[in-house]
């Protein structure tokens, strides 16, 4: 009887085991079991504004967001903070009173000389505003006027897979829910036709940057996988497997649809399973994205003074201009939350040739989309950002009687924000003279998770989701509302 009653159990799989206890114990407990929200857990249809009843929390300013990441780090005394002790000081050591206990990477934290560099190329006061930027960035100076420029960022990493995660997920460990995956599932869909979060990558020209892209920076962690996001490859098609195989027409291929979407439905109903849920909509959006995805990079209609505004690399597919464009035509189609990751910022060895470079690359798309949003009746309602995971050091890597470079800093750097809900024409926060320490409105990590969900109509201290027996939320347990910056 032993032997038969542990082959039994043996043969009895976790799937099986959980669909048999949802009829035994009620799926009200079976979900408290398991650690999860019923309302989270609810089965979630394809309709367009599917995201949470409670939501929004306040007046939303922004229905849209754009995230426009600088990978490698952005250097802030080079672009967007000038300072003049640089230049005073230039090859002179900057003071230990000022150093103090910053922590750096190990690429730089046992240097015994701290050169001072100044700013490779000169800066300009751009607009009504007059806004300091550097001269490489003459086309974002178009928009000045537009942004809130933040001099204040810090953050405690000083690498760049834990500062990336950090600021896009709450955490420096991989494994939770990314901002865009946060706001697909409180928000909901504005379209019917395309994916709710999307995602396009793009590099220098030339390869300088070695950091990865890593799907988690996307990913929707513990919340079920259909808030993650989709990204748009740069070569090929720009979503696999929407076209139908040779020989099966758009009929055949509807009906299998909906033969499939029947024994999922049944499947759903056996198990409860969320992710069953996922598969039925990846599957209807596959199919409605075969007619969407075309009409969106068909650029015909977009007349030659907008192409041109976008740079050079318009039309060239997987670049920062075209992804540009195309972020553009995703936003005023109604998606949620669109995620442009743009690496080649990382100059340890290379930074009076590669940042120059860098600028030309991205400075037109940028502004481009900006105007192009504004021009539209977008921009007021759509959240423009830019950022990275951190800046680079005040002082030069390398010989330090000839630096080439500057290493990752976190302590002290700059971002700018433009659109739903942002001041505009304003500099926010301020560093010391040499751009290492912040002297006034610091802003971290998590206070910008929790301005951008407020920006959205979201209290960031509401919109959680409970896992492993915790409620979550993208702040973790920190953030306050820079209202220095909203409009």
């Amino acid at each position: 009887m032993d032997n038969l009653f542990q082959q039994n159990m043996a043969s009895v799989n976790r799937r099986q085991l959980f669909g048999s206890a949802a009829s035994g114990v009620g799926v009200a407990a079976l979900a408290s079991l398991l650690g999860r929200q019923s309302e989270a857990d609810a089965p979630i249809t394809n309709a367009v504004g599917n995201g949470r009843s409670d939501l929004p929390h306040h007046l939303a300013k922004a229905k849209r967001v754009v995230l426009l990441w600088q990978g490698g780090g952005p250097s802030h005394v080079d672009l967007f903070d000038d300072k003049p002790t640089l230049r005073e000081m230039a090859g002179k050591d900057i003071p230990d009173s000022i150093r103090g206990s910053t922590r750096l990477s190990t690429m730089s934290s046992s240097y015994g000389k701290w050169p001072c560099v100044p700013a490779i190329k000169p800066f300009q006061q751009y607009g009504q505003s007059g806004i300091p930027l550097s001269q490489m960035l003459s086309k974002i100076g178009g928009i000045a006027d537009e942004m809130t420029l933040i001099k204040s960022m810090h953050t405690e990493a000083v690498n760049h897979a834990p500062g990336v995660t950090y600021f896009l997920t709450g955490s420096q460990v991989p494994g939770r829910p990314s901002m865009g995956s946060w706001l697909s599932y409180g928000l909901g869909s504005e379209s019917e036709n395309l994916p709710t979060f999307v995602v396009m990558t793009s590099s220098d020209k030339s390869k300088t940057c070695g950091q990865l892209f890593f799907d988690y920076y996307w990913g929707s962690g513990f919340l079920p996988s259909r808030f993650q996001g989709v990204r748009f490859r740069n070569t090929g098609d720009l979503v696999p497997y929407l076209t139908n195989p040779a020989g099966v027409s758009q009929a055949a291929r509807r009906s299998l649809l909906d033969d499939i979407a029947r024994m999922n439905l049944e499947h759903l109903a056996d198990y409860g399973d969320p992710e069953i849920d996922t598969r039925i909509a990846q599957y209807e959006m596959a199919f409605r994205m075969q007619t969407s995805v075309p009409e969106l990079i068909d650029f015909s209609k977009e007349s030659e003074s907008t192409i041109e505004r976008y740079g050079p690399d318009a039309l060239v597919k997987g670049t920062f201009g075209n992804n540009c464009l195309v972020a553009r035509r995703l936003l005023e189609r109604g998606v949620r939350f669109v995620q442009l990751m743009h690496a080649g910022w990382d100059q340890h060895s290379n930074l009076f040739t590669q940042l120059e470079q860098q600028c030309f690359d991205t400075d037109a798309p940028t502004a481009a989309l900006v105007q192009d949003l504004k021009e539209r009746g977008l921009l007021e309602d759509t959240l423009v950002i830019w950022g990275a995971e951190f800046g680079r050091t005040p002082f030069g890597q390398g010989d330090p009687i000839k630096p080439n470079g500057r290493d990752h800093f976190g302590k002290a750097f700059s971002w700018w924000m433009a659109g739903g809900g942002i001041k505009k024409g304003t500099v926010y926060g301020a560093t010391d003279e040499y751009g290492w320490n912040i002297t006034e409105n610091p802003v971290h990590v998590h206070d910008m998770q929790a301005t951008i969900l407020h920006c959205c109509g979201i209290d960031h201290t509401r919109l959680t989701y409970r896992f492993q027996g915790r409620q979550f939320r993208l702040s973790d347990v920190h953030g306050e509302v820079v209202t220095g910056i909203l409009d």
